[in-house]
């Protein structure tokens, strides 16, 4: 009797790379940007440093694809908060402004990842060109959806909210405690009330 042949299924070069990917989201979020590297990634998403090497140019490359998959999954998420919200302008508006402080987008994990994207584009071209790429992109959605409410000046509108959004963010995943998810949606819908 011959031992049975043990099946192995092989993963896909995309399920490959979005697990690189992943892990390395994982490492910048738990030991900060210092602490990422071809190791401490290849440990986390259980391969090889070879593989890493196979599937991307190096760490820089990788941290890069990283970013540009974070903010895919981030616009992603705002565009489904949009389309729930139904057809009334003001309610499409607001879903996306505050789908920032409900899950997935108030993950703690997503903040370690977040700021590290956030160091390196003032550092790196091409990381700074994903950051402008991303904001401007945000920023675009925002201003149609500004306007589709009969905004003035919407494109600079767009900017303060982005800049009030972010600062909401941020303060709300250092310190959930302080004012709350609750609290940062309501100051939104104030200032939107108040502007638009």
């Amino acid at each position: 009797m011959q031992p049975a042949r043990q099946a192995f299924t092989r993963e896909s070069a995309d399920a490959r790379r979005a697990g690189l990917i992943e892990a390395t989201a994982a490492c910048l979020a738990e030991f900060g940007l210092a602490g990422t590297n071809v190791r401490a990634i290849c440990a986390k998403a259980g391969v090889s440093p070879g593989l890493l090497r196979h599937y991307f140019d190096g760490i820089d490359d990788l941290v890069a694809a990283t970013y540009q998959a974070t903010s895919d999954r981030m616009d992603a998420i705002f565009a489904d908060a949009v389309a729930g919200a139904g057809s009334d302008p003001r309610a499409r508006l607001t879903a996306y402004l505050t789908a920032s402080f409900r899950p997935p987008v108030t993950d703690p994990e997503l903040l370690g990842a977040w700021t590290a994207f956030w160091a390196l584009a003032r550092s790196d071209a091409r990381m700074g060109a994903i950051h402008a790429a991303s904001y401007a992109g945000y920023r675009a959605r925002l201003c149609d959806l500004l306007t589709a409410c009969g905004a003035r000046d919407a494109g600079r509108l767009a900017i303060m909210l982005t800049a009030m959004v972010d600062g909401l963010w941020l303060e709300l995943s250092l310190d959930a405690e302080s004012f709350g998810a609750e609290a940062a949606v309501a100051m939104i819908e104030r200032t939107v009330a108040a502007l638009v």
